[in-house]
């Protein structure tokens, strides 16, 4: 008998799932999706075109809220998890729930889910959202430059507008980020790649994706998968980075999927050891080794550089930290932060209070975010709220810690100062030496 399935997911790894395992597929009828994390992802469709011959009408997304609901109306057999950044607690808590309403759940592993290219494959991830994975991704990319290698970046799926548009996106110049009408947080994630002269790819259909950055016309010698939250990677690759966070020890074996990521990895970065404690390197140090004991261990410091640091010293702050970084990544402290005390801050703004909108309710979702404003823009309304919340708040300056320049998509008439930051390794192992056996063969 055909298996009614629904995908649970957060428009990434689930619509890669499906395309995996279940497109093409006659044991199974993928019956819906259902979307979390992100807002305004559901009331969706999963498009014919990207469905297949087995879905003419294509394929519903629900919020996940209506899942018990789903199951029972849709005689559901099976439901698939297929996203990343959870606690364990969560993960389960929602397998009761699918359990309870009769269907079996189901985790997908990597045999038939990673795709195989022609071409050699870095896989860059971490075991949270926020650990330092974009800066280890761009350091990556500028050793394999030194060694003249062309690099193709292919990056974990932020698909959030109109999925046939999005089946495969190129990203080459910073215009290709207007020509997609691309949020704040792809921007964040692309635009580095391009400022470092290097392609990046991006979409629903990974395999599709993979095929044209192989022959992509500016040539390609290397693929670097640049992975996305906690997920492990599409690609089957040739070696594969972690990047584990010490100020939040212990979350590298309570989050899924982080422990996969950090379970398969050739090589264990620990990040940020000149702002975390000592007990708390540690503690991932032990973890690392527990789990994954044949591991290369390279210790890193996020370095930061503020452009303008009198505008920091002594001033009432406002500070601006990468969106996801504070929500599903529930961190409390990022670069901006750690700027804002390095340099002398007299009080970092507390912008709750004044937040509208969209905004709004992001604090309202995610209540322990504290004293920080997340770059929320996944559309322009929600732009629009965090220009307003920036303009509302009182502050002498804004510290903006994102991985691009704010004020090229949200006008901030406040004075204000970027923080830009990188990877630095200290000691040996290096990334380098990594680098330079990978290029040998």
């Amino acid at each position: 008998m055909t298996k009614k399935i629904i995908i649970i997911g957060a428009a990434g790894r689930d619509f890669h799932n499906f395309n995996t395992c279940y497109r093409d597929n006659d044991a199974y009828k993928v019956v819906a999706f259902t979307a979390a994390q992100i807002p305004d992802i559901a009331d969706r469709k999963y498009p014919a075109s990207l469905a297949g011959k087995l879905y003419p009408e294509g394929i519903p997304i629900y919020a996940q809220e209506e899942l018990p609901d789903l199951i029972k109306k849709l005689d559901v057999d099976e439901c698939v998890f297929s996203y990343s950044d959870i606690s364990y607690d969560a993960v389960m808590g929602l397998s009761a729930i699918v359990n309870a309403a009769g269907a079996d759940f189901t985790l997908l592993g990597y045999k038939n889910t990673m795709i195989k290219s022609t071409k050699p494959i870095i896989s860059v991830g971490a075991v949270r959202t926020g650990c330092g994975k974009s800066q280890t991704s761009r350091r990556v990319v500028e050793l394999l430059m030194e060694h003249g290698k062309k690099v193709i970046a292919i990056r974990h799926p932020m698909p959030y507008g109109d999925l046939d548009a999005q089946k495969v996106q190129r990203f080459a110049t910073i215009a290709d980020l207007e020509k997609h009408g691309c949020t704040l947080e792809e921007m964040e994630e692309y635009e580095p790649h391009i400022d470092r002269g290097n392609v990046i790819y991006a979409g629903v259909d990974y395999e599709a994706i993979l095929r044209a950055a192989e022959n992509d016309p500016d040539g390609c010698d290397v693929i670097l998968w640049d992975g996305g939250n906690n997920d492990f990677p599409f690609y089957q690759s040739d070696l594969t980075i972690t990047v584990v966070d010490p100020h939040r020890p212990g979350h590298e074996l309570r989050y899924y999927p982080g422990e996969v990521t950090l379970r398969i990895a050739d090589v264990a970065v620990i990040n940020k050891i000149d702002s975390a404690d000592f007990e708390d390197i540690q503690t991932v140090r032990a973890n690392i080794q527990k789990v994954n004991p044949t591991a290369t261990i390279i210790e890193a410091a996020s370095t930061l550089t503020v452009h303008d640091p009198s505008l920091i010293r002594g001033k009432r702050v406002l500070v601006i930290e990468d969106g996801p970084t504070l929500t599903h990544g529930e961190m409390k402290i990022g670069a901006g932060i750690v700027a804002a005390r390095r340099f002398g801050a007299a009080e970092i703004v507390d912008p709750r209070n004044y937040a509208v909108g969209k905004l709004a309710e992001t604090f309202k979702t995610y209540p322990n975010i504290g004293n920080l404003l997340p770059a929320m823009g996944y559309g322009k309304e929600q732009m629009a709220d965090l220009a307003a919340t920036i303009d509302a708040t009182p502050c002498d300056a804004v510290i903006i810690a994102t991985p691009i320049d704010l004020n090229r998509v949200v006008k901030i008439s406040k004075p204000n100062t970027r923080v830009d930051y990188s990877l630095q390794e200290i000691g040996q192992p290096s990334l380098e030496e990594i680098i330079n056996e990978f290029v040998r063969g």
